[in-house]
């Protein structure tokens, strides 16, 4: 489980580009960039990538439960920020792609301390048991990322 996380996030990813892959020279101005009405941005799509691995971190050591330190939308998204200034918007852009980052390490952190055993209880009346979420987590890195990369050849194509 381990190394699938970390492959569908670091990569290399044997499926297409690996989170980090698709985001590496994206800038918060790309980030920001809306490939429709309503739909969801890179930078959002990092955050909900963020709030994902946070949620699955949560349930698999409740006792160290911790607030995500965004405001969110729902309860899998948060929103891009309105920074006017672009020198703050990349610092925060950047901000947000560390908490990505902090919350994978604290991922495959609880992951590596969770008894097997563990990973076969349900959560919170889940037909999924935890070990099926861990592993979803690597199926939603991949998924996002193909996104992510797709978005970004938009916005390049339309002049962004």
């Amino acid at each position: 489980m381990i190394r699938m996380l970390d492959e569908a996030f670091h990569g290399p990813a044997w499926h297409g580009p690996s989170v980090t892959v698709a985001l590496k020279d994206v800038s918060a101005e790309h980030a920001l960039w809306r490939p429709g009405l309503g739909r969801p941005n890179i930078w959002e799509q990092a955050l909900h990538c963020a709030i994902g691995k946070h949620l699955v971190a949560d349930r698999l050591d409740p006792a160290r439960r911790s607030r995500f330190p965004r405001p969110r939308s729902s309860s899998w998204w948060s929103p891009a920020p309105a920074i006017a200034d672009m020198a703050a918007r990349e610092r925060q852009w950047r901000d947000d792609l560390a908490l990505l980052d902090d919350c994978h390490q604290r991922l495959l952190d609880r992951l590596r301390r969770t008894p097997l055993a563990r990973l076969r209880e349900r959560h919170a009346g889940s037909r999924y048991v935890l070990g099926e979420q861990v592993v979803g987590m690597a199926l939603h890195d991949a998924y996002h990322a193909g996104q992510v990369a797709l978005v970004a050849r938009l916005a390049e194509s339309a002049g962004r």
